[in-house]
């Protein structure tokens, strides 16, 4: 993954428990919608063959990361599909290890001062902290205050219209999943709705 490409459109699209037969349009839509980063959570049926797959079909225009890696099996099945890089819910050490030992960007999760701050240490290249939505953009203010150093995603509850807010009050970056991969667009093939659901943040993203 490269870092500096990603600050400059620091948004991740994070699909979950899609069919394969939505991805080649999905794919098609995000990147009309200028989205450059996307995560696909390996609790996702067949999620090692839809990482190859979304990659091919991008020929090399979305970075391709893998989310919901919990153990090391999880880990290795993301690495060999392709994935660039990961994301997690929480802190898995051995995990985090393995990606800073071989410069993988990583995203391990949480949400107390006390998490953020052990996620960070660990080597993290930004802490999600998830679900951002419970507490929303001033607590990343709140955050930020004692721990300026640390970079924040916010992941869980974030819209076009909040993204701003935090931005403002701290985050280096921000995720989206199910508000605008929505089930019934999915079940519907409406894939310009989630295009257009996805511009509302490219446009509008000035971290």
């Amino acid at each position: 993954m490269d870092i500096t490409r990603f600050r400059k459109l620091p948004v991740i699209g994070i699909l979950r428990g899609i069919e394969k037969n939505a991805l080649g349009p999905l794919v098609e839509a995000i990147m009309s919608s200028g989205l450059e980063t996307l995560e696909i959570t390996m609790n996702t049926k067949g999620a090692a063959s839809l990482i190859k797959e979304a990659a091919k079909l991008s020929r090399g225009r979305l970075t391709i990361g893998a989310g919901t890696v919990l153990d090391m099996a999880s880990l290795r099945t993301a690495l060999d599909s392709g994935a660039e890089f990961i994301v997690m819910p929480v802190v898995v050490e051995e995990v985090v290890a393995h990606c800073v030992k071989h410069k993988i960007a990583v995203f391990p999760g949480a949400l107390t001062a006390q998490e953020v701050y052990r996620a960070w240490k660990t080597g993290a290249t930004m802490v999600k902290v998830f679900p951002a939505g419970v507490f929303g953009p001033a607590y990343f203010r709140e955050l930020k205050a004692p721990l300026d150093e640390v970079e924040l995603l916010a992941c869980g509850g974030v819209t076009a219209e909040n993204m701003k807010d935090y931005f403002a009050n701290g985050a280096s970056a921000v995720a989206f999943g199910a508000s605008v991969f929505k089930k019934e667009w999915l079940a519907k093939g409406d894939y310009a709705s989630i295009a257009a659901g996805i511009r509302k943040f490219t446009v509008n993203c000035q971290p």
